[in-house]
């Protein structure tokens, strides 16, 4: 009995010999490459093999040879530099494809322009629709007043308009909207929002943050078909920039039916981590789904939530009052009326195994989401919970202290630093503007960085971030030294919060952010190595390829 258990294991190691010596061919190969893997074992080569969706050998031009079969696709890379593909952290992914269609205020640099757009967009809006979209910003104009329903009602007449301030903190309705949803002199304002009036009490067409919600329900619910063509819309776009992976805050269920759909298919070409609202945390809870839970494609076992709203529409929640707006200390989120709901929801939600991540934008709305966390780790105990304050724009000093203990990762969008740092100190001061966008103090503090954009309040582009975060050159051209320049950080710093600290903001660390043998095969192929150029330039450069899964989704096939 005993000898042919020994047979049967000799036979074994010979079959396992055999197969050693006939190594099976990569289906694709990238060579003569300037490979940056970010990897720390090793950060540098020249070549990749993949074999299906995985990595499977980083190596240099001679080693990969060895990988060549018949029917091994190729791609030279010319000596371009080669990426592991971007993770962006923050997205509202849908939203951000339905705005690819939608009026386009961002650039619109006069009020004039502003209503020049409008109109254009509303003599092709069919009837019955309305005219969204926007991400206009007051700031870039020559005056910097909010505007008003008067602006635009002679243009758009009997469609009703609603369209977003670039942070998505307020809208413009116009009098058609107004009629539809109800809204007039008599209507009472909103907890955790601000219904802005004129001197006789009518509202002047704009809503802040949760008042937003009074003009939002009268707008017809988007269908499906409009909802899969705003995802495909986005999908292409993130191929083009070399986003391999989002992570989508506040989907609806029905985001999720249409990425689980093109999932089915095999079109998704892009990851997703979808994050619904913490609200809605029994939703995953009551069927079992935990943290991270469900496929390369498409995950779950999230929930999102909001504490305050922004700097740009003096929402976001301070401990001091606004410099230009000394009465007013920012709002808490209709989520924090009272704070103790919001804690409830958090605490009760994390115990379900679903991952925290909350929008805090003010120095108290962090601080307050810091006091929960701790609250929810002393009550739950520490299970690598992954908690996550995404933005974290505007820090208490002594809170790097606390973020580092309960390891909590900063979610933030380097862009956001240079456009807003265009105003921010009118509004805080230099003072408590210090510790502002602080890439490099958080990661003093040993706090992990997942960076993105915030898509479409910021441009989906990574090469935009990767520039802010190393210059944090404004965009007005008036700090090109950098505005606060003691919190850049290095571009390798930049890439990987792109990379590595993006994926493990998502539990994903062993299956992607860096270009290492068993890793998903995510990579990017850029136009210009970016380690070698000048800083400025960086934003210029674009993707030549990009890669998910093995399979070439965007540039040369």
């Amino acid at each position: 009995m005993k000898g042919n258990f020994a047979l049967c294991i000799l036979m074994i190691m010979a079959a396992l010999g055999a197969n050693a010596q006939s190594k099976p061919s990569a289906t694709l190969i990238i060579t003569n490459a300037a490979v940056y893997t970010a990897d720390k074992q090793r950060p540098k080569a020249d070549a990749v093999a993949v074999i299906g969706d995985r990595v499977v050998a980083v190596c240099s031009r001679s080693e990969i040879d060895s990988w060549r079969g018949a029917k091994t696709k190729v791609i030279d890379a010319g000596g371009k530099l080669v990426l592991p593909g971007f993770n962006d952290a923050h997205v509202h992914f849908i939203q951000g494809g339905a705005q690819l269609e939608q009026v386009n205020l961002v650039d619109a640099a006069t009020p004039d322009e502003f209503a020049k757009r409008i109109a254009a967009q509303g003599k092709k809006t069919p009837k019955g629709e309305w005219i969204l979209g926007g991400r206009w910003d007051e700031t870039k104009w020559p005056k910097a007043d909010l505007p008003t329903k008067e602006l635009v009602d002679p243009l758009t007449s009997d469609t009703p308009m609603f369209v977003e301030r670039y942070d998505g903190h307020e809208a413009l309705a116009n009098s058609a909207a107004l009629k539809l949803a109800g809204v007039d002199a008599k209507t009472a304002e909103v907890p955790g929002g601000v219904i802005v009036r004129d001197a006789s009490g009518n509202p002047t067409g704009i809503f802040k943050d949760a008042a937003m919600a009074l003009i939002y329900k009268a707008i017809p619910p988007v269908t499906h078909e409009q909802r899969l063509r705003a995802v495909c819309a986005a999908l292409k776009h993130a191929a083009s920039l070399g986003v391999t992976s989002v992570q989508h805050m506040n989907p609806e269920f029905a985001d999720v039916a249409v990425y689980s759909e093109l999932a089915e298919k095999g079109e998704l070409t892009t990851r997703i981590y979808a994050v619904p609202m913490e609200t809605e945390w029994r939703d995953q809870a009551k069927v079992g789904i935990r943290h991270s839970w469900g496929s390369s494609y498409l995950r779950l076992g999230a929930v999102k939530g909001y504490a305050d709203g922004s700097l740009g529409s003096r929402t976001a929640y301070m401990f001091e009052p606004f410099i230009d707006d000394p009465g007013n200390r920012g709002l808490l989120s209709d989520e924090m009326h009272p704070p103790s709901a919001m804690h409830d929801r958090l605490m009760q939600a994390d115990a379900a195994g679903l991952q925290l991540r909350v929008h805090a934008i003010g120095d108290r709305a962090i601080s307050m989401i810091l006091d929960i966390f701790a609250d929810i780790e002393k009550a739950n105990g520490d299970h690598d919970q992954r908690f996550v304050i995404e933005h974290a724009q505007h820090m208490a000093q002594t809170d790097f202290a606390r973020f580092a203990k309960l390891h909590v990762i900063a979610s933030m969008q380097p862009y956001h630093a240079i456009d807003d740092g265009r105003w921010a100190e009118a509004r805080l001061g230099h003072g408590r503007a210090r510790y502002s966008y602080a890439w490099r103090s958080f990661l003093d503090h040993g706090v992990m960085l997942a960076f993105g954009t915030d898509w479409p309040v910021a441009p989906l582009d990574p090469m935009q971030g990767l520039y802010a975060a190393v210059t944090r050159a404004t965009l007005d051209g008036k700090n090109s030294g950098g505005w606060i320049p003691e919190e850049k950080i290095t571009l390798p710093e930049a890439v990987e919060a792109y990379t590595v600290g993006a994926a493990f903001a998502e539990f994903q660390e062993r299956e992607k952010g860096s270009i290492t043998p068993g890793k998903l095969a995510d990579i990017v192929i850029l136009s210009d190595n970016i380690f070698d150029l000048k800083p400025e330039a960086i934003r210029n450069v674009k993707v030549r390829t990009t890669i998910m899964g093995g399979k070439v989704v965007y540039g040369e096939q």
